[in-house]
C-alpha cells in the first residue's frame, strides 16, 4: 500500500520524474498516484519531504501465491553473457522439480530480439522492459523496474549472476522488497518445496546451506558453476512486454565514460577457453612473465593463484579460486600452484587440467589430468618454444 502525505507534499515533481512507470502526476499541487504504480518505491527514495510512505510487510504470507522462477538477464556489448543461460539450465531444473515456470526479465534498450535465445535455453515467459534510459545499466533504473515486476507479479525464485551488476542490483532489490538475500551461491536445489541455497562460508573452509523465509526467495549464482541447460529450438515461450518510461532527469547518476582496465583483445577469466595460471611457485612477480608468454601462444587467459595475488604479483581481477574468479575452461594449466581447497573449487569445472610443480606431493596432482614434475622456470619456457615450433610449421 502506498499513501501521499497531502501536508507534507511540496509539488516539487522529483517523484514524477522517478517514476519509471508513469504513474504519478502533480494535480492541485500535490502528487497523485495512479492505478499503474507497481510499488517499486522509487518516489519513496526521491521525496526529500517525507510525503510517501509504503507498507510491504504482512503479519501472514501466503507463500502459496507466490510461483515461478525468475532469472535476471545480464546484456554485454549488445549480447546476452554466458552466465545467464548458466542460471536458466538452473532454472529449468529446479523449476520442473517445482511444477512452475521459467521467467527471463531482460532489460534494455531495443532488446527483443535477444529473446529467441532464452527461449531456446528454458525460458517459458520473458518479460521485456525497453527504454533509452536502459541501455546503459543504471542502479537506480534497473532497481525500480526490477521492484516492480517482482512487486506485480510475486514470483517464488530471483536468481541473479553474481557479477558486478548482479551483486550491486541484486541487494537493492532485496532491501526494497525487505526480502532475504544469499549472495555467491555455488548450489541450488529445492528441500521441501523451498530453496536451498549453498555458498562458502568462513573463507571457503565450510558449505553453509541456506534457506530464506522471505519471498520471493533470492539469491546472486557465481558464474561457470552451473551447466547450460539443453537447447531446444522452437520452443514456445510467452513475451510480455511491460511499458516503462524512465525520465532522464530522474537518474542521480549519470555514465560519463567507459573506461576499460583491460585490452578489448583480451579474454575475461570466466569467459576463456584456456587459462595459464601462476602461484607461489613463480618465485616473483617478475618470473610471472613466463607464463605470459605461453598465455600468449595459446591465445589464452592469464590467472594467479590467492597466494600470488596477496603478494602483489597480479591484481585481484586476475584471481582464480573461491574468494576470486570461478572458471571453467576447457584447459587450465596450472603453474607453481600447489592446490589448496579454496582455489581447486574456483577451476575444477575445467574440462582439462595441466600441473606443472616441482613437488611431487601437491594436492593439484590429485585432480590434474596431466602432471609435470618439475621447475616451472624451466618446464614452461621450453614447453612454449615447442608450441612456437609447432604454430610455425603448421603456417607452412
Amino acid at each position: 500500500m502506498i499513501n501521499v502525505k497531502e501536508e507534507l507534499c511540496n509539488h516539487c515533481g522529483s517523484c514524477v520524474k522517478a517514476c519509471p512507470f508513469g504513474a504519478i502526476k502533480i494535480i492541485n499541487q500535490v502528487a497523485v498516484i495512479g492505478e499503474e504504480c507497481t510499488l517499486c518505491g522509487a518516489c519513496v527514495q526521491v521525496c526529500k519531504a517525507c510525503a510517501i510512505e509504503i507498507e510491504r510487510k504482512e503479519k501472514l504470507i501466503d507463500f502459496s501465491r507466490y510461483k515461478d522462477i525468475w532469472v535476471f538477464v545480464e546484456i554485454k556489448d549488445d549480447k546476452v553473457r554466458n552466465v545467464t543461460y548458466e542460471l536458466l539450465g538452473k532454472a529449468r531444473q529446479l523449476a520442473d522439480e517445482l511444477g512452475e515456470n521459467v521467467c527471463a526479465i531482460l532489460l534494455g534498450k531495443a532488446v527483443q530480439d535477444l529473446c529467441e535465445d532464452l527461449s531456446d535455453y528454458g525460458a517459458d515467459k520473458i518479460f521485456v522492459a525497453e527504454d533509452d534510459s536502459l541501455e546503459q545499466y543504471y542502479t537506480e533504473p534497473y532497481t525500480s523496474v526490477l521492484v516492480g515486476l517482482i512487486t506485480k507479479y510475486e514470483p517464488n525464485i530471483v536468481i541473479y549472476p553474481a557479477t558486478k551488476i548482479g551483486r550491486d542490483l541484486a541487494p537493492r532489490v532485496a532491501a526494497t522488497l525487505e526480502v532475504g538475500l544469499t549472495a555467491d551461491c555455488t548450489g541450488l536445489s529445492i528441500q521441501d518445496g523451498r530453496l536451498l541455497q549453498t555458498r562458502p562460508a568462513f573463507g571457503g573452509n565450510i558449505m553453509a546451506d541456506i534457506i530464506s523465509v522471505t519471498r520471493p526467495q533470492m539469491a546472486t549464482i557465481r558464474p561457470n558453476v552451473m551447466k547450460k541447460g539443453e537447447l531446444i529450438k522452437g520452443r514456445a515461450t510467452e513475451i510480455v512486454k511491460m511499458p516503462v518510461k524512465i525520465d532522464p532527469k530522474g537518474i542521480r547518476t549519470v555514465i560519463k565514460e567507459i573506461i576499460s582496465m583491460k585490452s578489448s583483445d583480451v579474454v575475461p577469466l570466466d569467459e576463456a577457453e584456456i587459462i595459464v595460471s601462476g602461484g607461489r611457485g613463480i618465485g616473483s612477480k617478475e618470473n610471472f612473465k613466463v607464463i605470459e608468454d605461453l598465455a600468449d601462444v595459446l591465445n589464452a587467459a592469464v590467472g594467479a593463484s590467492r597466494s600470488a595475488v596477496d603478494l602483489g604479483w597480479k591484481p585481484k581481477s586476475y584471481q582464480v579460486g573461491q574468494s576470486g574468479t570461478t572458471v571453467s575452461p576447457k584447459i587450465y594449466i596450472a603453474c607453481g600452484i600447489s592446490g589448496k581447497i579454496q582455489h581447486l573449487v574456483g577451476m575444477s569445472g575445467s574440462d582439462i587440467i595441466i600441473a606443472i610443480n616441482k613437488d611431487p606431493e601437491a594436492p593439484i596432482f590429485n585432480v590434474a589430468d596431466y602432471g609435470i614434475i618439475g621447475d616451472l622456470n624451466k618446464v614452461v619456457p621450453e614447453l612454449t618454444k615447442v608450441l612456437i615450433k609447432e604454430l610455425a610449421s603448421r603456417q607452412m
